[in-house]
Protein backbone atom coordinates (compact mmCIF):
# COMPACT_ATOMS: atom_id res chain seq x y z
CA UNK A 1 0.00 0.00 0.00
CA UNK A 2 1.41 3.07 -1.18
CA UNK A 3 1.09 6.61 1.00
CA UNK A 4 -2.22 7.86 -1.39
CA UNK A 5 -3.57 4.54 -0.22
CA UNK A 6 -3.06 4.57 3.41
CA UNK A 7 -4.12 7.95 3.92
CA UNK A 8 -7.69 7.19 1.83
CA UNK A 9 -7.61 4.50 4.56
CA UNK A 10 -7.30 6.11 7.42
CA UNK A 11 -9.45 8.84 6.34
CA UNK A 12 -12.95 9.83 5.39
CA UNK A 13 -14.41 12.13 2.83
CA UNK A 14 -17.06 13.45 4.65
CA UNK A 15 -14.34 14.17 7.83
CA UNK A 16 -11.71 16.63 5.14
CA UNK A 17 -14.75 17.83 3.66
CA UNK A 18 -16.27 18.38 6.49
CA UNK A 19 -13.28 20.78 7.64
CA UNK A 20 -14.12 23.25 5.56
CA UNK A 21 -18.15 23.34 4.71
CA UNK A 22 -20.84 22.37 6.77
CA UNK A 23 -22.46 18.99 5.85
CA UNK A 24 -25.88 17.64 5.91
CA UNK A 25 -27.22 13.65 6.13
CA UNK A 26 -28.79 13.50 2.40
CA UNK A 27 -29.55 9.61 2.40
CA UNK A 28 -26.75 7.97 1.84
CA UNK A 29 -24.73 10.90 0.85
CA UNK A 30 -24.04 14.23 2.51
CA UNK A 31 -24.71 17.43 1.35
CA UNK A 32 -23.23 21.55 1.56
CA UNK A 33 -23.55 24.56 0.16
CA UNK A 34 -20.48 24.92 -2.66
CA UNK A 35 -17.20 26.98 -1.36
CA UNK A 36 -16.68 27.56 -5.25
CA UNK A 37 -19.97 29.39 -6.36
CA UNK A 38 -22.28 31.97 -4.31
CA UNK A 39 -25.42 29.56 -3.63
CA UNK A 40 -28.08 29.45 -1.34
CA UNK A 41 -29.11 26.37 -1.84
CA UNK A 42 -26.24 23.26 -1.17
CA UNK A 43 -24.91 21.88 -4.72
CA UNK A 44 -22.02 19.71 -2.97
CA UNK A 45 -22.38 16.33 -2.87
CA UNK A 46 -20.27 13.93 -0.96
CA UNK A 47 -20.39 9.97 -1.27
CA UNK A 48 -19.18 8.33 2.19
CA UNK A 49 -19.62 4.74 0.02
CA UNK A 50 -17.82 6.25 -3.07
CA UNK A 51 -15.16 8.21 -1.23
CA UNK A 52 -15.58 11.03 -3.81
CA UNK A 53 -17.49 14.13 -3.93
CA UNK A 54 -19.19 16.76 -6.81
CA UNK A 55 -20.19 19.94 -6.89
CA UNK A 56 -23.06 20.10 -9.00
CA UNK A 57 -22.79 24.01 -9.38
CA UNK A 58 -19.38 24.23 -10.83
CA UNK A 59 -19.55 21.04 -12.23
CA UNK A 60 -16.03 20.13 -10.55
CA UNK A 61 -15.61 16.49 -8.53
CA UNK A 62 -13.17 13.84 -7.19
CA UNK A 63 -11.47 12.19 -4.09
CA UNK A 64 -10.70 13.86 -0.88
CA UNK A 65 -7.14 15.01 -2.62
CA UNK A 66 -8.29 17.15 -5.15
CA UNK A 67 -10.97 18.90 -2.73
CA UNK A 68 -8.10 19.72 -0.78
CA UNK A 69 -6.08 20.62 -3.79
CA UNK A 70 -8.81 22.85 -4.55
CA UNK A 71 -9.62 24.45 -1.42
CA UNK A 72 -5.57 25.01 -0.12
CA UNK A 73 -4.58 25.69 -3.73
CA UNK A 74 -1.83 23.47 -3.76
CA UNK A 75 -0.61 20.58 -5.53
CA UNK A 76 -0.98 16.95 -5.45
CA UNK A 77 2.17 16.30 -3.15
CA UNK A 78 1.24 18.94 -0.75
CA UNK A 79 -2.17 18.16 -0.57
CA UNK A 80 -1.05 14.22 -0.11
CA UNK A 81 1.61 16.12 2.98
CA UNK A 82 -1.23 17.95 4.55
CA UNK A 83 -3.77 15.08 4.42
CA UNK A 84 -0.82 12.57 5.75
CA UNK A 85 -0.19 14.79 8.83
CA UNK A 86 -3.72 14.74 9.24
CA UNK A 87 -4.03 10.47 9.73
CA UNK A 88 -0.91 11.04 11.60
CA UNK A 89 1.40 8.97 8.87
CA UNK A 90 5.00 10.10 8.51
CA UNK A 91 5.70 10.16 4.77
CA UNK A 92 9.21 9.39 4.74
CA UNK A 93 8.53 5.51 6.57
CA UNK A 94 6.82 5.43 2.35
CA UNK A 95 10.43 6.58 0.93
CA UNK A 96 13.16 4.22 -0.42
CA UNK A 97 15.60 6.26 1.49
CA UNK A 98 15.70 7.13 5.08
CA UNK A 99 13.68 10.58 6.43
CA UNK A 100 17.18 12.63 6.97
CA UNK A 101 15.58 15.25 3.97
CA UNK A 102 12.29 15.02 5.63
CA UNK A 103 13.96 15.54 9.13
CA UNK A 104 15.74 18.80 8.23
CA UNK A 105 12.96 20.54 6.47
CA UNK A 106 11.21 20.12 9.89
CA UNK A 107 14.51 21.50 11.84
CA UNK A 108 14.78 24.74 9.22
CA UNK A 109 10.58 25.18 9.62
CA UNK A 110 10.76 24.96 13.43
CA UNK A 111 14.37 27.34 13.55
CA UNK A 112 12.46 29.98 11.16
CA UNK A 113 8.62 29.38 13.93
CA UNK A 114 10.89 30.67 16.31
CA UNK A 115 12.72 33.44 15.04
CA UNK A 116 9.70 35.01 14.11
CA UNK A 117 8.55 35.47 17.72
CA UNK A 118 12.05 36.45 18.78
CA UNK A 119 11.42 38.76 15.65
CA UNK A 120 8.00 40.38 17.23
CA UNK A 121 9.19 40.06 20.76
CA UNK A 122 12.49 42.80 19.98
CA UNK A 123 9.57 44.80 18.13
CA UNK A 124 7.91 45.26 21.15
CA UNK A 125 10.86 46.64 22.99
CA UNK A 126 12.06 49.14 19.86
CA UNK A 127 10.48 52.43 19.96
CA UNK A 128 11.89 53.54 16.96
CA UNK A 129 10.50 50.12 14.32
CA UNK A 130 7.13 50.72 16.38
CA UNK A 131 7.12 53.99 15.40
CA UNK A 132 8.03 53.56 11.86
CA UNK A 133 5.54 50.64 11.64
CA UNK A 134 2.36 52.24 13.39
CA UNK A 135 2.89 56.44 12.95
CA UNK A 136 4.73 56.31 9.67
CA UNK A 137 3.32 53.24 7.66
CA UNK A 138 -0.01 53.46 9.45
CA UNK A 139 -0.34 49.62 10.44
CA UNK A 140 -2.60 48.78 13.06
CA UNK A 141 -2.04 46.15 15.82
CA UNK A 142 -4.36 43.83 13.85
CA UNK A 143 -1.99 44.08 10.45
CA UNK A 144 0.99 43.65 12.64
CA UNK A 145 -0.64 40.36 14.17
CA UNK A 146 -1.55 39.19 10.68
CA UNK A 147 1.69 39.37 8.65
CA UNK A 148 3.62 38.76 12.22
CA UNK A 149 5.63 41.42 11.42
CA UNK A 150 8.69 41.98 13.68
CA UNK A 151 12.31 43.74 14.17
CA UNK A 152 15.41 42.18 14.12
CA UNK A 153 17.99 44.17 16.83
CA UNK A 154 21.52 45.93 15.31
CA UNK A 155 23.75 43.41 17.42
CA UNK A 156 25.59 41.00 15.00
CA UNK A 157 24.69 38.04 17.03
CA UNK A 158 21.87 38.70 18.79
CA UNK A 159 19.53 35.95 16.96
CA UNK A 160 22.00 33.26 17.08
CA UNK A 161 22.84 33.67 20.71
CA UNK A 162 18.66 33.59 21.34
CA UNK A 163 19.07 30.55 19.26
CA UNK A 164 21.78 28.42 20.14
CA UNK A 165 20.55 28.89 23.83
CA UNK A 166 17.66 26.52 22.30
CA UNK A 167 19.73 23.63 20.79
CA UNK A 168 19.90 24.88 17.29
CA UNK A 169 23.34 24.87 15.67
CA UNK A 170 25.18 27.22 13.39
CA UNK A 171 24.67 25.09 10.73
CA UNK A 172 21.19 24.67 11.41
CA UNK A 173 20.87 28.17 11.25
CA UNK A 174 22.69 29.06 7.75
CA UNK A 175 20.47 25.95 6.58
CA UNK A 176 17.25 28.46 7.47
CA UNK A 177 18.97 31.30 5.92
CA UNK A 178 19.37 32.83 9.14
CA UNK A 179 22.91 33.71 9.38
CA UNK A 180 25.69 34.06 6.82
CA UNK A 181 29.12 32.72 7.34
CA UNK A 182 32.10 34.27 4.70
CA UNK A 183 34.94 32.58 3.92
CA UNK A 184 37.68 32.95 6.52
CA UNK A 185 35.33 34.40 9.34
CA UNK A 186 32.75 34.14 11.90
CA UNK A 187 29.06 33.64 11.47
CA UNK A 188 26.42 36.42 11.55
CA UNK A 189 22.84 37.01 11.72
CA UNK A 190 21.54 37.52 8.26
CA UNK A 191 19.38 40.46 9.55
CA UNK A 192 19.66 43.38 11.56
CA UNK A 193 18.50 46.68 12.63
CA UNK A 194 15.71 46.07 9.79
CA UNK A 195 12.12 45.22 10.24
CA UNK A 196 10.99 41.57 9.59
CA UNK A 197 8.07 40.49 7.20
CA UNK A 198 7.41 37.00 7.41
CA UNK A 199 7.42 34.82 4.74
CA UNK A 200 4.53 31.83 4.81
CA UNK A 201 3.86 29.02 1.89
CA UNK A 202 0.13 28.35 0.71
CA UNK A 203 -0.56 26.40 4.03
CA UNK A 204 1.18 29.08 6.79
CA UNK A 205 4.51 27.47 7.23
CA UNK A 206 7.36 30.28 7.57
CA UNK A 207 9.72 29.53 4.93
CA UNK A 208 12.01 33.06 4.98
CA UNK A 209 12.02 36.73 5.00
CA UNK A 210 12.01 39.63 4.01
CA UNK A 211 13.85 42.51 5.64
CA UNK A 212 13.31 46.37 5.05
CA UNK A 213 15.54 49.19 6.52
CA UNK A 214 13.84 51.99 8.71
CA UNK A 215 15.83 54.56 6.54
CA UNK A 216 16.65 55.63 2.84
CA UNK A 217 19.64 53.13 3.30
CA UNK A 218 20.81 50.83 0.75
CA UNK A 219 19.86 47.94 -0.10
CA UNK A 220 16.40 48.71 1.03
CA UNK A 221 15.56 44.82 1.27
CA UNK A 222 16.88 41.92 1.50
CA UNK A 223 15.32 38.58 1.09
CA UNK A 224 16.43 35.17 2.73
CA UNK A 225 18.72 33.34 0.21
CA UNK A 226 17.51 29.90 -1.64
CA UNK A 227 16.98 27.63 0.93
CA UNK A 228 15.64 23.92 1.33
CA UNK A 229 12.04 25.10 1.58
CA UNK A 230 12.56 28.71 0.34
CA UNK A 231 12.87 29.17 -3.47
CA UNK A 232 12.05 33.28 -4.77
CA UNK A 233 10.85 31.66 -8.03
CA UNK A 234 8.31 29.52 -6.48
CA UNK A 235 7.00 31.87 -3.37
CA UNK A 236 3.85 33.68 -3.46
CA UNK A 237 3.64 36.35 -0.59
CA UNK A 238 0.51 36.31 1.15
CA UNK A 239 -1.36 33.88 -0.35
CA UNK A 240 -2.34 32.33 2.92
CA UNK A 241 -3.98 34.72 4.18
CA UNK A 242 -5.21 36.28 0.82
CA UNK A 243 -7.10 32.66 -0.51
CA UNK A 244 -10.08 33.53 1.25
CA UNK A 245 -11.17 36.54 0.22
CA UNK A 246 -9.90 35.40 -3.59
CA UNK A 247 -12.04 32.39 -3.50
CA UNK A 248 -15.18 34.62 -2.34
CA UNK A 249 -14.34 37.07 -5.08
CA UNK A 250 -13.20 35.42 -8.04
CA UNK A 251 -10.11 36.95 -8.58
CA UNK A 252 -6.94 38.25 -7.16
CA UNK A 253 -4.56 41.07 -7.79
CA UNK A 254 -0.89 40.76 -8.06
CA UNK A 255 1.28 43.01 -6.87
CA UNK A 256 5.32 43.68 -6.58
CA UNK A 257 6.65 44.65 -3.72
CA UNK A 258 5.62 42.60 -0.11
CA UNK A 259 4.77 45.83 1.40
CA UNK A 260 2.45 46.47 -1.23
CA UNK A 261 0.22 43.59 0.28
CA UNK A 262 0.84 44.62 3.81
CA UNK A 263 -0.57 47.65 2.69
CA UNK A 264 -3.58 46.63 1.01
CA UNK A 265 -4.67 45.25 4.01
CA UNK A 266 -5.53 49.10 5.45
CA UNK A 267 -8.23 48.76 2.73
CA UNK A 268 -11.19 46.65 1.66
CA UNK A 269 -8.44 44.67 -1.48
CA UNK A 270 -7.48 41.36 0.59
CA UNK A 271 -7.31 39.52 -2.46
CA UNK A 272 -3.51 40.31 -2.84
CA UNK A 273 -0.44 39.17 -3.41
CA UNK A 274 2.92 39.74 -4.53
CA UNK A 275 5.87 38.17 -6.57
CA UNK A 276 9.27 38.51 -5.58
CA UNK A 277 9.91 41.42 -8.25
CA UNK A 278 8.18 41.25 -11.77
CA UNK A 279 9.28 37.94 -13.02
CA UNK A 280 5.78 36.24 -12.64
CA UNK A 281 6.72 32.28 -13.02
CA UNK A 282 4.37 29.29 -14.14
CA UNK A 283 4.81 28.02 -10.84
CA UNK A 284 3.86 31.37 -9.42
CA UNK A 285 0.68 31.84 -11.49
CA UNK A 286 -0.80 28.09 -11.31
CA UNK A 287 -0.72 28.12 -6.96
CA UNK A 288 -2.77 31.42 -7.45
CA UNK A 289 -4.79 30.44 -10.86
CA UNK A 290 -5.98 27.21 -8.62
CA UNK A 291 -8.04 29.23 -6.72
CA UNK A 292 -8.87 32.39 -8.86
CA UNK A 293 -8.73 32.45 -12.53
CA UNK A 294 -9.35 35.85 -13.11
CA UNK A 295 -5.73 37.88 -12.53
CA UNK A 296 -5.33 41.65 -12.02
CA UNK A 297 -1.68 42.77 -12.14
CA UNK A 298 -0.79 46.21 -10.62
CA UNK A 299 2.96 46.28 -11.55
CA UNK A 300 4.62 49.81 -10.97
CA UNK A 301 4.02 51.46 -14.34
CA UNK A 302 7.50 51.58 -15.68
CA UNK A 303 9.54 49.74 -18.62
CA UNK A 304 10.48 47.09 -16.13
CA UNK A 305 6.62 47.04 -15.25
CA UNK A 306 5.60 46.86 -18.79
CA UNK A 307 8.08 44.23 -19.68
CA UNK A 308 6.59 41.87 -16.77
CA UNK A 309 3.28 42.53 -18.74
CA UNK A 310 4.61 40.95 -21.83
CA UNK A 311 6.04 38.27 -20.31
CA UNK A 312 2.96 37.11 -17.79
CA UNK A 313 0.19 37.17 -20.95
CA UNK A 314 2.04 34.14 -22.21
CA UNK A 315 2.07 32.02 -19.30
CA UNK A 316 -1.62 33.14 -18.30
CA UNK A 317 -2.95 31.85 -21.60
CA UNK A 318 -0.97 28.88 -21.46
CA UNK A 319 -3.28 27.89 -18.19
CA UNK A 320 -6.08 29.81 -19.55
CA UNK A 321 -6.35 32.78 -16.77
CA UNK A 322 -7.89 35.95 -17.39
CA UNK A 323 -5.65 38.28 -16.90
CA UNK A 324 -6.24 42.01 -16.81
CA UNK A 325 -4.24 45.62 -15.73
CA UNK A 326 -4.52 47.60 -12.97
CA UNK A 327 -3.22 51.50 -13.86
CA UNK A 328 -2.17 53.45 -10.84
CA UNK A 329 -3.11 56.74 -11.98
CA UNK A 330 -2.28 58.55 -8.47
CA UNK A 331 0.65 56.72 -7.27
CA UNK A 332 4.01 55.05 -8.19
CA UNK A 333 3.32 52.07 -6.41
CA UNK A 334 -0.11 50.50 -4.39
CA UNK A 335 1.48 51.09 -1.33
CA UNK A 336 2.23 55.47 -2.33
CA UNK A 337 -1.39 54.99 -3.30
CA UNK A 338 -3.15 53.86 -0.53
CA UNK A 339 -0.91 56.10 1.66
CA UNK A 340 -2.61 58.79 0.18
CA UNK A 341 -6.40 57.17 0.02
CA UNK A 342 -7.14 53.61 0.38
CA UNK A 343 -10.40 54.18 -1.52
CA UNK A 344 -8.50 55.72 -4.59
CA UNK A 345 -6.59 51.90 -4.60
CA UNK A 346 -9.59 50.26 -4.41
CA UNK A 347 -11.45 52.04 -7.15
CA UNK A 348 -8.35 50.83 -9.66
CA UNK A 349 -8.57 47.60 -8.77
CA UNK A 350 -12.07 47.57 -10.11
CA UNK A 351 -11.29 49.51 -13.16
CA UNK A 352 -8.61 46.96 -14.09
CA UNK A 353 -8.38 46.77 -18.29
CA UNK A 354 -7.74 43.16 -20.24
CA UNK A 355 -4.06 42.96 -20.88
CA UNK A 356 -4.58 43.40 -24.77
CA UNK A 357 -6.40 46.99 -24.52
CA UNK A 358 -4.34 47.85 -22.21
CA UNK A 359 -1.02 47.31 -24.44
CA UNK A 360 -2.77 48.21 -27.27
CA UNK A 361 -3.31 51.56 -25.45
CA UNK A 362 -0.18 51.96 -24.16
CA UNK A 363 1.93 51.61 -27.60
CA UNK A 364 -0.66 53.91 -29.06
CA UNK A 365 1.03 56.73 -27.50
CA UNK A 366 4.71 55.32 -27.81
CA UNK A 367 4.70 54.90 -32.23
CA UNK A 368 3.72 57.59 -34.36
CA UNK A 369 0.85 55.92 -36.38
CA UNK A 370 0.87 58.14 -39.09
CA UNK A 371 4.14 57.20 -40.34
CA UNK A 372 5.34 53.73 -41.98
CA UNK A 373 8.02 53.34 -39.39
CA UNK A 374 5.53 54.03 -36.53
CA UNK A 375 3.09 51.86 -37.77
CA UNK A 376 5.94 48.72 -38.44
CA UNK A 377 6.69 49.11 -34.81
CA UNK A 378 3.11 49.18 -33.13
CA UNK A 379 2.51 45.78 -34.92
CA UNK A 380 5.61 44.57 -34.34
CA UNK A 381 4.84 44.36 -30.30
CA UNK A 382 1.03 43.98 -30.60
CA UNK A 383 1.74 41.33 -32.78
CA UNK A 384 4.09 39.71 -31.22
CA UNK A 385 1.85 39.41 -27.87
CA UNK A 386 -1.41 38.58 -29.50
CA UNK A 387 0.94 35.75 -31.29
CA UNK A 388 0.38 34.24 -27.54
CA UNK A 389 -3.34 34.52 -27.43
CA UNK A 390 -4.83 31.09 -27.93
CA UNK A 391 -8.74 31.66 -29.41
CA UNK A 392 -9.12 32.57 -32.85
CA UNK A 393 -12.26 34.96 -32.56
CA UNK A 394 -10.10 36.85 -29.74
CA UNK A 395 -7.13 37.08 -32.35
CA UNK A 396 -9.33 38.18 -35.49
CA UNK A 397 -11.26 40.78 -32.69
CA UNK A 398 -7.62 42.70 -32.16
CA UNK A 399 -6.31 42.26 -35.64
CA UNK A 400 -9.51 44.11 -36.75
CA UNK A 401 -8.68 46.64 -34.16
CA UNK A 402 -5.13 47.22 -35.06
CA UNK A 403 -6.30 46.72 -38.74
CA UNK A 404 -8.44 50.15 -38.14
CA UNK A 405 -5.78 52.12 -36.16
CA UNK A 406 -3.03 51.57 -38.90
CA UNK A 407 -5.16 51.72 -41.98
CA UNK A 408 -3.96 48.34 -42.60
CA UNK A 409 -5.11 45.64 -44.54
CA UNK A 410 -6.41 41.97 -42.77
CA UNK A 411 -4.43 39.56 -44.83
CA UNK A 412 -1.51 41.55 -44.49
CA UNK A 413 -1.67 41.61 -40.57
CA UNK A 414 -2.57 37.99 -40.72
CA UNK A 415 0.41 36.85 -42.40
CA UNK A 416 3.06 39.11 -40.44
CA UNK A 417 1.07 37.52 -37.74
CA UNK A 418 2.01 33.68 -39.08
CA UNK A 419 5.48 35.41 -38.42
CA UNK A 420 5.40 35.64 -35.45
CA UNK A 421 4.65 32.01 -35.13
CA UNK A 422 0.79 31.92 -34.08
CA UNK A 423 -0.25 29.44 -36.74
CA UNK A 424 1.56 26.07 -37.69
CA UNK A 425 2.74 26.60 -41.85
CA UNK A 426 0.72 24.23 -43.88
CA UNK A 427 3.01 21.36 -44.63
CA UNK A 428 4.13 21.20 -48.50
CA UNK A 429 1.16 18.14 -49.14
CA UNK A 430 -1.65 18.60 -47.96
CA UNK A 431 -2.88 16.67 -44.60
CA UNK A 432 -5.09 13.70 -45.88
CA UNK A 433 -6.04 12.61 -42.50
CA UNK A 434 -9.40 12.69 -40.72
CA UNK A 435 -9.84 15.63 -38.73
CA UNK A 436 -9.95 14.32 -35.21
CA UNK A 437 -13.27 15.34 -33.55
CA UNK A 438 -13.04 16.83 -29.77
CA UNK A 439 -15.68 18.99 -28.47
CA UNK A 440 -15.01 22.41 -26.73
CA UNK A 441 -14.15 21.02 -23.12
CA UNK A 442 -16.12 23.91 -21.52
CA UNK A 443 -19.99 23.50 -20.40
CA UNK A 444 -19.65 19.65 -21.40
CA UNK A 445 -21.03 18.59 -18.05
CA UNK A 446 -24.00 16.75 -19.70
CA UNK A 447 -21.30 14.58 -21.49
CA UNK A 448 -20.79 12.92 -18.22
CA UNK A 449 -24.23 12.38 -17.62
CA UNK A 450 -24.67 10.81 -20.90
CA UNK A 451 -21.79 8.29 -20.11
CA UNK A 452 -24.08 7.97 -16.92
CA UNK A 453 -26.76 6.55 -18.16
CA UNK A 454 -25.18 4.28 -20.32
CA UNK A 455 -23.37 3.07 -18.36
CA UNK A 456 -25.98 2.50 -15.32
CA UNK A 457 -28.84 1.98 -17.56
CA UNK A 458 -27.68 -0.24 -20.10
CA UNK A 459 -31.67 0.22 -21.97
CA UNK A 460 -30.57 3.61 -22.45
CA UNK A 461 -27.49 2.78 -24.79
CA UNK A 462 -29.72 3.05 -27.69
CA UNK A 463 -28.76 6.84 -27.83
CA UNK A 464 -25.31 5.92 -28.87
CA UNK A 465 -26.08 4.72 -32.08
CA UNK A 466 -24.25 7.64 -34.11
CA UNK A 467 -21.81 8.14 -31.28
CA UNK A 468 -18.29 7.85 -31.44
CA UNK A 469 -15.98 8.09 -28.59
CA UNK A 470 -13.80 10.82 -30.15
CA UNK A 471 -16.93 13.09 -30.05
CA UNK A 472 -16.20 13.29 -26.05
CA UNK A 473 -13.68 16.59 -24.45
CA UNK A 474 -11.52 14.52 -22.35
CA UNK A 475 -9.21 12.02 -22.28
CA UNK A 476 -11.35 10.09 -19.43
CA UNK A 477 -14.52 10.96 -20.98
CA UNK A 478 -13.41 9.04 -24.27
CA UNK A 479 -11.89 6.19 -22.23
CA UNK A 480 -15.10 5.56 -20.92
CA UNK A 481 -16.90 6.19 -24.37
CA UNK A 482 -14.78 3.55 -25.74
CA UNK A 483 -15.16 1.17 -22.95
CA UNK A 484 -18.76 1.41 -22.69
CA UNK A 485 -19.13 0.75 -26.68
CA UNK A 486 -17.11 -1.75 -26.99
CA UNK A 487 -18.80 -3.88 -24.23
CA UNK A 488 -22.28 -2.67 -24.88
CA UNK A 489 -24.71 -4.09 -22.08
CA UNK A 490 -22.37 -7.12 -20.97
CA UNK A 491 -21.03 -5.22 -18.00
CA UNK A 492 -21.95 -4.12 -14.98
CA UNK A 493 -20.97 -1.13 -13.17
CA UNK A 494 -18.65 -2.59 -9.97
CA UNK A 495 -16.73 -4.79 -13.40
CA UNK A 496 -16.45 -1.25 -14.69
CA UNK A 497 -14.78 0.06 -11.60
CA UNK A 498 -12.78 -3.07 -11.53
CA UNK A 499 -11.81 -2.55 -15.46
CA UNK A 500 -11.12 0.75 -15.54
CA UNK A 501 -8.54 1.39 -12.31
CA UNK A 502 -6.82 3.84 -13.54
CA UNK A 503 -9.78 6.12 -14.32
CA UNK A 504 -11.57 4.66 -11.32
CA UNK A 505 -12.44 8.18 -9.60
CA UNK A 506 -13.73 9.28 -12.61
CA UNK A 507 -16.09 6.19 -12.83
CA UNK A 508 -17.05 6.65 -9.72
CA UNK A 509 -17.98 10.37 -10.19
CA UNK A 510 -19.93 9.77 -13.14
CA UNK A 511 -22.26 7.11 -11.16
CA UNK A 512 -22.37 8.84 -8.44
CA UNK A 513 -23.66 12.38 -10.29
CA UNK A 514 -26.10 9.83 -12.31
CA UNK A 515 -27.59 8.14 -9.21
CA UNK A 516 -28.10 11.62 -7.74
CA UNK A 517 -30.28 13.06 -10.85
CA UNK A 518 -31.68 9.72 -11.95
CA UNK A 519 -32.36 7.24 -9.62
CA UNK A 520 -36.12 8.16 -9.15
CA UNK A 521 -36.65 8.99 -12.91
CA UNK A 522 -38.43 6.16 -14.86
CA UNK A 523 -37.08 3.83 -17.54
CA UNK A 524 -38.58 5.66 -20.53
CA UNK A 525 -37.90 9.42 -19.16
CA UNK A 526 -34.20 8.38 -18.99
CA UNK A 527 -34.04 7.27 -22.34
CA UNK A 528 -35.56 10.33 -24.01
CA UNK A 529 -33.00 11.98 -21.46
CA UNK A 530 -30.21 10.05 -22.67
CA UNK A 531 -31.13 10.31 -26.91
CA UNK A 532 -31.37 14.56 -26.46
CA UNK A 533 -28.01 14.75 -24.41
CA UNK A 534 -26.77 12.25 -27.74
CA UNK A 535 -28.01 14.22 -29.90
CA UNK A 536 -26.05 18.02 -28.28
CA UNK A 537 -23.38 15.80 -27.97
CA UNK A 538 -23.35 15.32 -31.88
CA UNK A 539 -24.18 18.44 -32.50
CA UNK A 540 -20.95 19.55 -30.05
CA UNK A 541 -18.68 17.76 -32.63
CA UNK A 542 -20.28 19.26 -35.74
CA UNK A 543 -20.08 22.85 -34.42
CA UNK A 544 -16.53 22.02 -33.53
CA UNK A 545 -15.02 20.43 -37.00
CA UNK A 546 -16.97 23.18 -38.75
CA UNK A 547 -14.82 26.20 -36.55
CA UNK A 548 -11.98 24.06 -36.84
CA UNK A 549 -12.32 23.84 -40.87
CA UNK A 550 -12.90 27.62 -41.08
CA UNK A 551 -9.53 27.93 -39.25
CA UNK A 552 -7.93 25.90 -41.53
CA UNK A 553 -9.71 27.60 -44.63
CA UNK A 554 -8.06 30.75 -43.75
CA UNK A 555 -4.70 29.69 -42.97
CA UNK A 556 -4.49 28.06 -46.34
CA UNK A 557 -5.97 31.53 -47.89
CA UNK A 558 -3.10 33.44 -46.05
CA UNK A 559 -0.83 31.29 -47.13
CA UNK A 560 -1.74 31.19 -50.94
CA UNK A 561 -2.08 27.34 -50.71
CA UNK A 562 -5.48 27.21 -53.23
CA UNK A 563 -5.32 23.43 -53.54
CA UNK A 564 -5.84 22.71 -49.69
CA UNK A 565 -8.27 25.37 -49.38
CA UNK A 566 -10.01 23.80 -52.18
CA UNK A 567 -10.17 20.20 -50.38
CA UNK A 568 -11.41 22.12 -47.28
CA UNK A 569 -13.67 24.08 -48.69
CA UNK A 570 -15.51 20.23 -49.98
CA UNK A 571 -15.09 19.39 -46.62
CA UNK A 572 -16.92 22.04 -45.16
CA UNK A 573 -19.71 21.37 -47.71
CA UNK A 574 -19.96 17.99 -47.12
CA UNK A 575 -20.75 18.25 -43.12
CA UNK A 576 -23.11 20.90 -43.60
CA UNK A 577 -24.94 18.39 -45.82
CA UNK A 578 -24.87 15.92 -42.81
CA UNK A 579 -26.51 18.67 -40.41
CA UNK A 580 -29.55 18.89 -42.88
Amino acid sequence: MDVKDEVKDRLQIEDVVGDYIELKKSGRNFKGLSPFSKEKTPSLMVSPEKQIWHDFSSNQGGDMLSFVMLMEGVDFRTALELLARKAGIDMSLFKGRSGTHAKKKERIYSALELAIRYYQTSLTKNREALDYLVKKRGYGKQIISDFRLGYAPRSPNALQLFMSKRGYSTQELKDAGLVSIRSGSSSRDMFRGRIMVPLFDGQGKPVGFTARVLDNGLPKYINTPQTLVYDKSRHVFGLRLAKESMRNLGYVVVVEGNMDVVGSHKSSVKNVIATAGTAMTMDQLKQVYRIADDVRLAYDQDRAGLQATERAIPIAQELGARLSIITLSHGKDPDELIAKDPKLWEQCVEDSQYVMDWLIGRYKTQFDLESAEGKRKFTDKVLSVLANVKDPVEQEHYLKLVSELTDSSLPVLSKKLVSFGTVDKPKLKPNKAKVVAKTNPKNTAYQDLLLGLSLAYPDTQRSLKDIESNFFATDTSVRLASYILDKAQAVSTIQAVKDLQDIENYVKLVLFKTEELYSDWSSSDRTIEAIGLARRLKQDNQTFLKKKLIQQIRQAEQTGDVKTQQELVAKFGSLLKEQK
